[in-house]
């Protein structure tokens, strides 16, 4: 329904009062053809869209708040916003943030008042309204609050690192997922049935195209409507395919979200000792465009926190290979990344070493101002003998088996224990030598054996 403020600057045009003639079904894009007239027609999406699911049950309820759509291209967030003011009877206003400044959005907000003042409440949909700053994403604040509009926002990054607090705390944040291979196909379907017939594809090569869309709904249907164009009724296999198809390439984001996810996937595979996952995500990573000598810091910081001591050798394995990357550049010297992560993937694992560093490093923190004990400090003045430095130092060699048993942590601490080490690989004989001291030590305090 059109209002007198639908053609203020910064807003869509008003449709005109006479309804046009429809435009040749072939001049418009099969994405825009096939979009979704009602909420019941979008397909995925059902943890947010389903009866119980939060957009369902605010709907029910006739009460629907601000919103952060946060996920990947191609699976609905557009869509979904503009299907939510209809529903609700809003008007629906779509701006996005790189194209919109300051000058623009307050158009966009008095267009908004006014239309309030006359009892229609704005649905404003940002796109990618991650790319607004602080100053500009604290500009929506006022108007959310005062019922202005309902804002929902479109964000392919992590709203808990793009979007400030404030806004955060007013809107709620719905995750989007990306289409699985079941969605895709239920929208070739739709496609098909739009398009009059079957893509002339077997079997192999329909699920080849699906996975060319890596989960992107508009990207699978632009691949049909290519698809379509084929004067062809012969069905084609995956060679015929990908030979007239150029594969999409993948989804990946070396400053985004995207970045952060497989790094902690490939991590978080070595550690739980599977080389195949392991090497699926470095070799996920390289054919995204990763820096190689990113993997190699990063592989070796691997070797340091999950395998430590337990396998010494580890930590030499992945600073050879990124020697070895260095030489031999891209793409010989990557097989030697491959080789340190499988290295690294079935070595005995142990954080003691990381753990132990940390517990040190927050000791250190709570008790930073205390002083060592005088016993063990230097004493190359006359005044600092006078103070008592150096007394009563016992020096180590000279004691039986070189272990003289002395406190060495400040005098006022009560001695920790930071480094336990585990039961596996070359941990399991440093774990015999801590009990061994640990042993001796008690002995020396109860002057045993001096």
């Amino acid at each position: 329904m059109a209002d007198l403020f639908d053609n203020l600057p910064g807003l869509d045009p008003a449709p005109p009062p006479a309804k046009p003639a429809p435009e040749p079904a072939g001049h418009r894009p099969l994405a825009d053809r096939l979009r979704p007239k009602t909420l019941g027609e979008v397909i995925g999406q059902e943890q947010v869209l389903g009866p119980e699911a939060p957009l369902g049950a605010m709907l029910a309820a006739g009460s629907l708040s601000s919103l952060i759509l946060w996920g990947p291209p191609g699976v609905g967030k557009t869509t979904i916003a503009r299907l939510l003011a209809d529903a609700t009877d809003l008007a629906f206003v779509q701006v996005s943030a790189i194209f919109t400044g300051v000058a623009d959005l307050k158009k966009v907000f008095e267009a908004a008042k006014l239309r309030r003042g006359q009892g229609r409440a704005t649905l404003l949909f940002v796109d990618e309204i991650h790319r607004f700053n602080k100053a500009q994403q604290d500009g929506f604040l006022p108007h959310m609050e005062d019922g202005t509009i309902l804002l929902v926002g479109a964000t392919t990054e992590n709203p808990s690192f793009e979007l400030n607090a404030a806004l955060l705390s007013r809107a709620q944040v719905l995750v989007l997922e990306r289409l699985d291979l079941a969605d895709l196909e239920r929208l070739a379907q739709r496609a098909e049935k739009e398009l009059g017939r079957a893509l002339p594809l077997d079997g192999a090569a329909r699920e080849a195209l699906l996975g060319m869309a890596d989960g992107d709904g508009r990207a699978l249907l632009n691949l049909i409507e290519q698809v379509a164009a084929w004067k062809t009724d012969t069905r084609l296999g995956v060679e015929a395919l990908t030979a007239r198809l150029m594969k999409r390439a993948a989804k990946y984001d070396k400053s985004g979200d995207e970045h952060y996810n497989l790094i902690s996937a490939l991590h978080k595979s070595v550690r739980g000792s599977d080389p195949d996952a392991a090497l699926y995500w470095l070799a996920r990573m390289l054919t995204g465009g990763e820096d190689p000598r990113y993997l190699a810091r990063r592989i070796t910081r691997m070797a340091v926190e999950d395998i430590g001591l337990a396998d010494p050798q580890a930590q030499t394995v992945c600073l050879h290979a990124w020697e070895t990357y260095e030489r031999l550049g891209s793409p010989e010297g990557e097989l030697a990344l491959g080789q340190a992560v499988v290295y690294l993937a079935l070595a005995p694992k142990s954080n003691a070493g990381y753990a132990a560093f940390k517990a040190a490093m927050a000791e250190a923190r709570k008790t930073g101002s205390e002083p060592p004990p005088k016993h063990i400090l230097n004493a190359p003045t006359r005044l600092m003998k006078e103070q008592g430095y150096g007394k009563g130092y016992d020096y180590d060699h000279d004691a039986e088996d070189a272990f003289s048993g002395q406190n060495y942590f400040p005098e006022a601490m009560k001695r920790p224990v930071y480094y336990t080490p585990v039961d596996r690989g070359h941990e399991r004989e440093l774990r015999k030598r801590v009990e061994f001291f640990s042993g001796l030590r008690e002995k020396r305090r109860r002057g045993e054996g001096r």
